[in-house]
């Protein structure tokens, strides 16, 4: 990878930085129950990494 990245490619992969939110917490009692404890990144729907995969920007 290059040491510096263009600003162009930069703003882009901050945009893509942006969808990757987790579920906001007050989802998991409205989808699974007051009982059961569970992560909100489980039901995000876009989880982007720019490193861990490949997103085409």
């Amino acid at each position: 990878m290059a040491r510096f990245k263009q600003p162009g490619k930069k703003k882009r992969l901050a945009k893509r930085g942006r969808q990757t939110k987790w579920a906001p917490f007050w989802t998991v009692p409205k989808i699974y129950g007051k009982g059961r404890r569970v992560h909100p990144g489980r039901h995000t729907a876009v989880k982007r990494s720019y490193r861990r995969t490949n997103i085409k920007v």
